[in-house]
């Protein structure tokens, strides 16, 4: 960071420079520079301007042990001088912002010129009086002046259906967008930290910490904001986020003591005292360049243009230092980069990352449910493209033979007018029929289905972080859980001990204790463990004591309160400065240590930890009487054997508590760890337990029955994790399973090398459902292995529960991350995509529920829509070339496609989940969206539909004794033939509204309806605006009021569906034959996620090609585009830096399975020729970044296939290739 950019940069942002005059020592911007240091240099700047950490305290009115006095108005003045902890978030975008954005849609845009066109023809009267007899068919009907003034209100009706939608569209998008602003602010409220104030520690969220604050730092926090350290503990902090650096920085007050935010400590504990806050902490000075705040968004937009930002992008990614929070350059490290962006300014580089969204398909956003929707959405519009275009020429090519070649007028100069409104009234119909044909509503449904999802899965505990999660955890197939807190209650009891020779099963009366042992216990309890460690008394009267900080250290704690003693006068005593050094407990270790200085001179390390492991290190015992005597190895055979496996087997979790002494000369040397901690003396081993939570069984049994296998990966003894297995459900006596620790685990599945081989993996993971002792390392393997497995015929989808710092790459990989709301650390959190806020195993399975639901909606909207635009093309279609004239009118169809279709993706889309749901395998990746059963359901309708319509059209008149309304001339008044034909039409569609509540072919549609009000008041609502079109809707919308008994007919012929449905129903799939080819179709083309990246492809190259001309039909998906941009943007706002470097759609992952190599040889990344050689790069640079060798073992293979296919397709459309189905579609 050059000091000289920032605080020119920042100056503007500054209130009152320099002001010593406002009672504080120190400016923000004294502040600034001296947080600019690193190491060295910033300890001899502290010294010189602040005379050290003390000064420094000193001048920022606070002490160093009680914190600040915490009164209002000095919070207050702090906050207004040195700012706030937030980050401001970019301005959301305004609704006349939003409404712009939906009139920038293409099919919207021509339907306005067509209708001002007509508009402008309509008011125009040719010259004299005779012409209209030689316009032949043309004017027939203009004589009647009334009706020739009424000729406006066609065109007035279309741009108003225009700005009905337009508004509608905007209005969804802003109220999602505030939702996520909702969900966001949640999520930041979620984050508290530990801040002395007082004297007392207290949780505060982190936007109210100020400057001058004490705050306690801890394994596993992302810091709040920046600091300097006045006293650590064994402290190591990754600044891979900042500095890009994954190496541990280790700090220590008289070394490096500075603290930067956003940067996660990965070991030890120790206190900071906040020196910079909000954009003028580090992350905030990043942030700020990077555009976040408001002053820099404007001068960006002005700069604008995709090619400027472009560069910006890449120049910005090449510069190491940028590689703040939103731009994860180190993607390359795998499991070792965590660089995940701090909550609190997941907001801040918004602009940014829409920008690089909008540029680089956003390969990562992609869900398998979204694939599948483009998919289809862009095979509709290409058909419904072909259909508008075919329509207007049979229209056009009619009307042009029917005047001038067989009635042979001449082209009078004065007639040109009324042909042109013809053709214009041609067009019109035409761009309706592509308007139906494009089921915007597809995009809108998955929002409206996914937003709705999240909202009520805050009830259930769920707090989802990235949407796409929520659909993937309902084709999950493999949940790893942790043990401690997720299956278990995480209360931590000592129920028996051993102590002097003797195996107590129960807590033993303190008297019967050797005195000697007894006060070291006490001592080493104490003192070796956290002192933010405590047990405080119960909220409610007669409840439990409350357990705060580390559980297994609280349940020591609670030992000693049942022993009658108390740790408080100890800690007293000897407070956490005077500990001369702590090794505190990390995955490799798997004990802590703490080192006090006697009286006389001579250290003292009090240790515990996982008891085989503290034990092999131990070489005496204190006897019964409390005297040290030698502990020999066969010794601890015989102790491993009588106490800690039958512990283990009760499944309890075993603690050795040991001590060792040392002389003062020479003193040891601290930093050779092997040789301190060796040659202990064992005081005693104790069994806690840690009870499973009573609902877990029962949740496990569900997960069963759902076909998800649950296995347990947990970091204790492999007895215990039987034990607890068991009791849980997990495993049942006597079935054909394997429980294996770390050890085992990693003989079996590395070569000899040591290199990690997938053969070997597969062998081990479908039997797999106890991993014991684990290193987060083999966590992360395991994972990786099931997600590359080629076993089986589906891809598994894998979720995983943790809580620690170190369960962050596992959580990163799997498919779906469960982080602990309580328990969880912040850089757990920060790598999930779920939070649970009750740390509980059953919220996971109400988490599969909801994915299954947010499916089940999607489908159930598809097969509705889908009927309503298979049935309005068609009538459109055939009216047209039939009758010259669409049988449903432009406006018509406006108010059946879009109106109907937004509310019934909202009516279909918010159905509660139910517990059969929970009863069916999951679907899986490959399975086509369209099953047979709703094909047969389309069609069916469809038909059913058709027969109904045509036979209204041709045989209407008849039937009604009406005068029919087929040929009429133009601007001729609306006839109630087709006003009949039109409510028919949508009392039909209103009614199968109904029916696809249903999607595999049960018989009682009506099941639960009334469970869901939204569909109850939509279905009524859209009934009632009906009949106010109908009756007052008049010329606008082409009706004629009808009286009763047809109203009656139409209702009539609309109840035939639900009759109708029921004989559908009764037809049994496999008598169709057809249909399963129907369903195969849609599979090859929904099929592999390498097509989910594809279409990406496709539509963000839309504008490219379009601009070649060489693409027709792109501008009808123009909508789809504009919907799905901004669901992005809008998820882009709330999961900023959040996504996964390596999620789901990573083409590695994919390209190297064998069966989708065969399946599918569509190229990965299409339509890319040289010319795009930029965003080819940018894009290459994205798409190969995860394939480091630590993500996939086969990256060569799949870099080579990747070369192959990229350059098929850009040599050539073969006939993979998607340009080559377009050339045969048109």
């Amino acid at each position: 960071m050059g000091d000289m950019s920032n605080s020119d940069f920042y100056a503007k942002n500054q209130i009152n420079e320099g002001n010593h005059e406002a009672g504080f020592g120190c400016s923000v911007m004294e502040l600034r520079s001296l947080m600019e240091m690193r190491g060295p240099e910033a300890v001899v700047k502290l010294q010189d301007d602040y005379t050290g950490t003390e000064g420094l305290c000193k001048r920022l009115k606070t002490s160093p042990t009680e914190g600040l006095a915490g009164d209002q108005t000095d919070l207050d003045k702090r906050k207004e001088i040195y700012g706030k902890n937030v980050i401001p978030p970019k301005k959301p975008k305004t609704f006349l912002q939003l409404v712009w954005e939906a009139l920038q849609d293409v099919t919207l845009i021509i339907l306005e010129i067509a209708a001002l066109i007509s508009l402008g023809l309509s008011f125009y009267h040719p010259p004299g009086d005779s012409s209209g007899e030689f316009c032949g068919a043309g004017a027939a009907g203009v004589e009647d002046e009334g009706e020739a003034d009424a000729g406006w209100i066609e065109g007035a009706a279309i741009l108003l259906s225009v700005v009905c939608v337009v508004l509608v569209t905007a209005f969804n998008d802003w109220s999602k967008e505030k939702q996520f602003r909702g969900l966001q602010n949640r999520i930041e409220q979620e984050q508290k930290f530990q801040v002395v104030r007082g004297s007392q520690v207290i949780q505060l969220p982190v936007s109210d910490i100020v400057v001058g604050d004490i705050a306690q730092i801890k394994y596993g926090d992302l810091l709040p904001a920046d600091g300097v350290l006045i006293q650590g503990n064994d402290l190591k902090i990754d600044e891979s986020s900042l500095t890009g650096e994954s190496d541990h920085v280790k700090k220590n007050a008289d070394k490096d003591p500075m603290l930067l935010s956003g940067t996660h400590v990965m070991e030890g504990s120790g206190r900071m005292v906040v020196t910079a806050v909000g954009v003028n902490s580090q992350t905030g000075i990043i942030m700020t360049l990077l555009g976040a705040g408001p002053e820099e968004e404007e001068k960006k937009q002005k700069k604008g243009g995709a090619v400027e930002d472009g560069h910006q992008n890449t120049g910005k990614m090449q510069d190491g230092n940028m590689e703040s929070n939103q731009i994860k350059v180190k993607k390359q490290d795998g499991a070792a980069a965590m660089e995940m962006q701090p909550l609190k300014s997941a907001e801040g580089g918004e602009s940014e990352e829409k920008e690089k969204k909008k540029h680089t398909g956003s390969k990562k956003e992609k869900s398998v449910l979204q694939g599948k929707l483009t998919k289809l959405a862009v095979q509709i519009g290409k058909a419904g493209l072909l259909m508008s275009a075919v329509t207007v020429i049979i229209l056009v090519l009619y009307f042009a033979i029917d005047n001038f070649v067989l009635q042979k007028l001449p082209w009078l100069p004065e007639c040109t007018p009324i042909y042109v409104q013809f053709f214009v009234k041609f067009f019109i119909i035409g761009v309706t029929v592509l308007v139906v044909a494009v089921p915007e509503g597809l995009p809108l449904a998955v929002t409206i289905s996914l937003a709705y999802s999240v909202k009520k899965m805050m009830k259930d505990n769920n707090l989802v972080r990235h949407l796409d999660a929520c659909e993937t955890m309902g084709n999950a197939t493999t949940i790893c859980s942790d043990k401690t807190g997720t299956l278990t209650t995480n209360r931590m009891t000592v129920v028996q001990c051993y102590i002097g020779d003797v195996h107590y099963k129960e807590v033993p009366d303190p008297a019967a204790l050797p005195t000697k042992s007894m006060d070291i216990l006490i001592n080493s309890i104490s003192l070796n463990s956290a002192y933010t460690t405590k047990i405080l008394p119960p909220d409610k009267e007669g409840g439990l004591p409350k357990q705060v900080g580390n559980k297994t250290e609280c349940g020591l704690l609670g030992f000693l309160l049942d022993l009658k003693r108390d740790y408080q006068p100890i800690r007293n005593q000897i407070p956490e400065e005077k500990l001369y050094k702590v090794y505190t407990f990390n995955s490799v270790r798997k004990s802590m240590s703490t080192v006090i200085k006697l009286p006389d001179g001579s250290f003292r390390m009090y240790s515990k930890g996982a008891s085989e492991i503290v034990l092999k290190k131990c070489s005496y015992i204190l006897s019964e009487v409390g005297e040290v005597r030698v502990f020999r190895p066969r010794d601890k055979d015989e102790m491993v054997k009588k106490v800690i496996e039958p512990m283990a087997c009760d499944g309890l979790r075993t603690i050795c508590v040991a001590y060792r002494d040392f002389s003062s000369d020479p003193e040891p040397d601290w930093e050779d760890e092997n040789s301190i901690l060796n040659d202990l003396t064992a005081i005693c081993v104790v069994g806690i337990e840690d009870p499973v939570r009573p609902e877990v069984p029962d949740a496990i049994l569900k997960c069963q029955q759902a076909g998800i296998t649950v296995r347990m990966v947990t970091g204790d003894n492999i007895n215990t994790a039987r034990a607890i297995a068991i009791k849980c459900g997990i495993i049942h006596p006597g079935e054909d399973f394997i429980c294996i620790d770390g050890k085992e685990f990693n003989r079996r599945i590395r070569n000899e090398k040591g290199e990690v081989e997938q053969e070997r993996i597969d062998k081990v993971w479908p039997k797999l459902r106890v991993l014991a002792r684990s290193s987060p390392t083999d966590k992360h393997t395991l994972v990786k292995g099931i997600i590359d497995s080629t076993l089986g015929e589906q891809r598994q989808v894998v979720a995983v529960t943790g809580d620690g710092t170190n369960d962050g790459p596992a959580l990163k990989k799997a498919d779906v991350g469960f982080a602990m709301g309580i328990a969880g650390t912040d850089v757990a959190k920060e790598a999930s995509d779920i939070i649970l806020t009750d740390d509980n195993f059953s919220s996971i399975v109400k988490a599969v529920m909801w994915g299954r639901n947010v499916y089940d909606s999607i489908s159930k909207f598809l097969q509705f829509q889908l009927t309503v635009n298979v049935v309005a093309v068609i009538v459109a279609f055939t009216g047209a070339c039939i009758t010259q004239d669409s049988p449903l009118k432009a406006v018509q169809m406006l108010w059946v496609n879009l109106i109907m279709d937004t509310f019934a993706s909202l009516a279909l889309a918010t159905e509660p989940p139910t517990e059969s749901l929970l009863k069916r395998k999951p679907y899986g990746r490959n399975k086509p969206l369209i099953s047979s059963t709703m094909t047969k359901n389309i069609l069916g309708h469809g038909v059913f539909q058709l027969i109904i319509i045509f036979t209204l059209l041709f045989a209407g008149e008849k039937i009604f004794d009406i005068d029919s309304g087929r040929n009429a001339p133009l601007h001729s008044p609306p006839s109630e033939h087709y006003t009949i034909i039109f409510n028919t039409f949508v009392m039909m569609q209103l009614f199968n509204e109904i029916n696809a509540r249903k999607i595999h072919g049960e018989r009682n549609v009506f099941d639960g309806i009334f469970r869901n009000p939204i569909f109850c008041t939509i279905v009524f609502g859209t009934f009632a605006a009906q009949i106010v079109i109908v009756q007052f809707g008049g010329k606008p919308f082409s009706c004629q009021p009808l009286n009763l008994e047809k109203w009656m007919w139409c209702i009539f012929l609309g109840l035939g569906e639900l009759v109708w449905g029921q004989v559908i129903a009764s037809v049994p799939n496999s008598k169709l034959r057809f249909l399963r080819r129907a369903g195969q179709l849609t599979r090859k083309d929904d099929l592999p996620e390498e097509d989910t990246n594809e279409d990406n492809d496709e539509i963000d190259h839309a504008e490219r090609e379009l601009r070649r001309g060489q693409i027709l039909w792109f501008r009808g998906l123009n909508r789809i585009q504009t919907q799905i941009r901004v669901v992005n943007a809008f998820r882009s706002s709330l999961y900023e830096g959040l996504e996964k470097p390596d999620s789901r759609s990573s083409i590695h992952n994919f390209m190297t399975h064998p069966e989708f190599r065969i399946e599918d040889s569509t190229p990965n990344l299409p339509l890319i020729d040289d010319t795009d050689d930029d965003s080819a790069r940018r894009r290459g640079k994205y798409s190969s970044q995860p394939s480091s060798p630590n993500k996939n073992n086969n990256a060569i293979d799949s870099g080579i296939n990747l070369t192959i296919d990229t350059s098929r397709s850009a040599a050539s459309s073969g006939p993979a290739s998607p340009l080559h189905s377009l050339e045969t579609s048109l």
